[in-house]
């Protein structure tokens, strides 16, 4: 197997690098501006030399890399963020210009840049996405938008992503199909965690203390597991599905909620009998309390969910942690990512008839 050499920006945890070392990819460079995050990284990722800061000040640094095969990362998304204020002037809405920084700089035969959906599906967006088009095509890259989910790709969790692939003119540009070849029957939710055991157990150690109260004024929705039955925003989980996406802002009422009876000994789910009695007209004031078997998401759970390794070192307190595991690409996507554009870089020719014979079914859209 080849190695390809990458660097890898906004590197945060590190689950793109988990993604794309297992496609093949040698990351020799990295850099981060979040301390703890920073720690996380040198602790699984040894191999790669981190520049720690602000990247518009690591530039001189980032240039001794010209000529990689790939660089990859996932710039901060909260301007962009469908859960943030989507405001296309806060500053982190710039970042992805600061990557765009870094190719032109560096030069690569191949980039991928991630983001959320929104990004790659709003109109709000369209002027980001021209620009960035301008930018790209102008260095000699074809770019490709495509939109792909966590669970189509072996994980437990629905989260939709948007990547930006950029490839040199002597390599082939990257279509949606090409994509089909690498999905992965999705796990349940039950699938996925049972392994580690109930909360506080020694495999399953982390747990979320962030109280669990019912909402006095419930916003009700056909499915139990939506709508808002609790306070604050952590929503329900079913074991029986896909969690839904886990925010960088767990460790508090954010934290989504699991009902461990359902989990563990498959009785019938606590959040479906109260939505049952709240669609027949029932008053949450006289249902009762929440039991105490409903709980939060571990650390160690969120971390199955994103697809981080079993043994991987997070480093930092627990709400830094959450938060690490929360603003990370899962590992599965990245992995599925790179080992489309590792396979580009590495055998054009056949790449290209593969695609030839793949239908796209994914939103994408090509310059």
């Amino acid at each position: 197997m080849k190695d390809l050499t990458a660097v890898s920006l906004f590197c945060g945890a590190g689950g793109m690098d988990v993604g794309f070392k297992k496609a093949g990819f040698h990351v020799i460079a990295a850099n981060e501006l979040d301390a703890y995050a920073c720690d996380t990284y040198e602790a699984n990722h040894p191999e790669a030399k981190l520049f720690r800061g602000d990247i518009n000040l690591l530039r001189d640094s980032l240039a001794a890399y010209k000529g990689v095969d790939l660089v990859f990362g996932g710039p901060p998304c909260q301007g962009f963020s469908v859960a943030g204020k989507m405001d296309n002037n806060d500053p982190r809405s710039k970042l992805v210009f600061e990557f765009a920084n870094v190719v032109e700089q560096l030069k690569p035969t191949s980039f991928v840049m991630e983001n959320v959906k929104a990004l790659g599906a709003l109109t709000k967006f369209e002027h980001v996405r021209n620009e960035l088009f301008r930018r790209f095509h102008i260095l000699g890259y074809s770019i490709t938008i495509i939109i792909l989910n966590a669970k189509d790709f072996g994980g437990a969790q629905a989260r939709e992503r948007v990547f930006f692939i950029g490839m040199k003119s002597t390599h082939p540009s990257i279509k949606a199909g090409i994509f089909n070849t690498y999905k992965k029957k999705a796990v349940s939710l039950r699938q996925a965690i049972m392994p580690l055991g109930v909360a506080g157990s020694i495999s399953n150690p982390r747990v979320c203390n962030a109280k669990i109260t019912l909402a006095t004024t419930p916003i009700l929705r056909k499915s139990p597991y939506a709508g808002m039955l609790f306070n604050g925003q952590g929503r329900p989980l079913n074991p029986d599905g896909w969690s839904s996406t886990l925010p960088a802002s767990m460790g508090g009422n954010r934290t989504p909620i699991i009902d461990e009876r359902h989990l563990f000994e498959n009785e019938e789910g606590w959040v479906e009998k109260y939505h049952a009695y709240l669609m027949s007209g029932g008053q949450p004031g006289k249902f009762g309390d929440v039991p105490p078997y409903l709980r939060r998401l571990t650390v160690d759970e969120a971390a199955l969910l994103q697809c981080f390794p079993a043994n991987y070192n997070f480093i930092g307190p627990q709400s830094k942690v959450y938060s690490q595991i929360g603003n990370a690409v899962p590992c599965n996507l990245a992995f599925a990512v790179g080992q489309v554009v590792y396979r580009a870089l590495t055998n054009p020719d056949s790449f290209r008839k593969a695609q030839q014979t793949q239908r796209g079914e994914m939103f994408e859209l090509n310059l």
